[in-house]
């Protein structure tokens, strides 16, 4: 489980978003991935026990993304993350690759799993994958293992059928989708407790089936 101080180090981040207020306070953020680190290791056992793609060796500074942001084609300038992003990185870790994502952010805590806005060629073929195994899939999604945790994201989506696809395919919205993500909401609370390990390993174990379909479909 987390520190709350993580979490109040995010939330102080988002109100006073400067370098100068980094700087004097520097030590909260240190503080914060020191409480990170052995919480990121854990995960990185047990995901690596469900996950035989994902190594075990894993270092988890390597899994813990930068709190810098990058600003240079961006209009807000905002110089840090208000939130920590956790990737944790299969084998051979690509644009063809199904990723597991861990995002702490007051209020918008989430594990996501699958792929966000992959490239025209992996569109492609995960559309092809649903088109031939509808039956599959459509399985996989409505499991009630699966609905009692994940919702599959239908934010980023095409508003026609997608080329070579008819508007009356059974499965359109589906095929419109231009991101296979598959969604945990978490309350901050969760992190806070002891749980919140066992809750992820839950999670970790009931998503495998949807992961499997995506490496299926875009194995080149």
């Amino acid at each position: 489980m987390l520190n709350k101080k993580t979490f109040d180090f995010l939330k102080n981040i988002a109100e006073n978003n400067n370098r100068e207020w980094f700087a004097e306070n520097k030590h909260l953020y240190e503080e914060a991935k020191a409480d990170l680190f052995p919480f990121i290791a854990l995960l990185i056992k047990e995901l690596s026990a469900i996950d035989p793609q994902y190594p075990a060796d894993t270092e988890p500074k390597k899994a813990l993304m930068r709190i810098y942001r990058d600003v240079r084609f961006s209009k807000n300038k905002d110089p840090y993350k208000n939130n920590y992003g956790i990737a944790f990185d299969v084998k051979g870790y690509g644009p063809n690759t199904p990723s597991y994502y861990l995002h702490l952010q007051p209020g918008n805590c989430f594990f996501g799993v699958g792929f966000w806005q992959p490239e025209a060629a992996v569109l492609k073929m995960i559309r092809e994958e649903i088109d031939y195994n509808t039956a599959e899939f459509v399985e996989i999604i409505s499991a009630k293992a699966f609905k009692d945790i994940y919702k599959l994201s239908k934010e980023d989506t095409l508003k026609k059928a997608p080329k070579g696809y008819e508007i009356d395919h059974p499965q359109i919205e589906l095929l419109k989708l231009k991101s296979f993500i598959s969604i945990y909401k978490i309350a901050d609370s969760e992190f806070l407790k002891p749980t919140i390990v066992d809750k992820l390993i839950t999670a970790f174990t009931t998503i495998q089936p949807f992961v499997l379909f995506l490496r299926k479909a875009t194995t080149i």
